[in-house]
């Protein structure tokens, strides 16, 4: 085992192979069930998560779930366009899903340190549960994440399973879904670099110059886009935003604050603070 965690390969390989079962494992179950696609989907998602969970406490480590935020829709995409007949609106949200996903993906890969390496925010919460850890871990680190990219998903299939028709909305939306990933992969590239040399407290370039979190505008803007698509050709099926929201929120009540937490504890943060927004990568005027 500790062979494996020590090695960056070794540990890449069992990663993929991870998901692997889980993805066959979410297959089977979906193939098997009575119910209609919605709830096929959910409780399949539900078992990969839960395989991939496993295998996060066999290796002690939940940063084995860290891909499946971006793996999850790549596999229901290519699945519901092999599934269904693809027309104008399915084709573009499955163009704008893979896009990001398999940006998003390879992005894991390149950060991916090995079994040995887990997130902070992972080794914070089981500093601070004790024994109660594997619950937070399960619900906290793995379902709730998983429903939130379920929620983000069903505007997806709602668009295979009713035959929609394009229009400007949908264009624009599907747009705009290109350049949240566009932005979120420039943001991720610019820390890259920002690592690399880390000459300054905060990084204050490109994008990061006046937003916090400019990765996260982009993730948030993906997820409107797809919703809105959908909404834009389906008007009646607005409710389908529900998953856009509980994404927005996630970022705004959990991710945001867990982040800023961190960065609180450096010298000048405050000051950085007052000087940039949150999301919107654009100029703050202070008094």
């Amino acid at each position: 085992m500790e062979k494996i965690k020590n090695s960056r390969g070794k540990s890449f390989l069992f990663v993929a192979l991870i998901y692997l079962v889980a993805i066959i494992g979410g297959l089977l179950v979906y193939d098997i069930l009575p119910f209609n696609p919605y709830v096929n989907l959910l409780i399949a998602d539900i078992t990969a998560t839960v395989i991939t969970y496993l295998y996060s406490v066999i290796f002690d480590n939940a940063s084995v779930y860290d891909p499946y935020w971006s793996v999850a829709p790549v596999v229901i995409a290519i699945c519901c366009a092999l599934s269904y007949e693809l027309n104008t609106v399915t084709t573009l949200m499955v163009i704008a899903v893979l896009f990001w996903g398999i940006r998003l993906t390879a992005n894991w890969a390149y950060t991916f340190k090995g079994l040995t390496h887990q997130d902070w925010r992972y080794t914070m919460l089981s500093a601070k549960t004790g024994r109660l850890y594997q619950l937070v871990n399960f619900f906290g680190i793995h379902l709730v994440p998983t429903l939130v990219v379920y929620s983000c998903m069903v505007p997806f299939l709602y668009a295979f399973e009713n035959a929609l028709t394009t229009n400007f909305g949908v264009i624009y939306f599907f747009l705009m879904a290109i350049i949240a990933v566009i932005i979120q992969g420039i943001s991720d590239i610019q820390m890259h670099k920002y690592k690399k040399d880390k000459k300054t407290t905060f990084i204050r370039t490109g994008l990061w110059k006046y937003a916090r979190h400019p990765n996260y505008l982009g993730e948030i803007l993906m997820w409107w886009s797809i919703a809105l698509m959908v909404v834009c050709a389906a008007p009646s099926a607005w409710y389908l935003i529900f998953g856009a929201i509980a994404n927005t929120l996630m970022f705004l009540f959990i991710s945001i604050p867990m982040a800023e937490g961190k960065q609180s504890a450096k010298e000048g943060y405050e000051q950085y603070k007052k000087e940039t927004r949150i999301l919107l990568p654009i100029k703050k005027f202070t008094k």
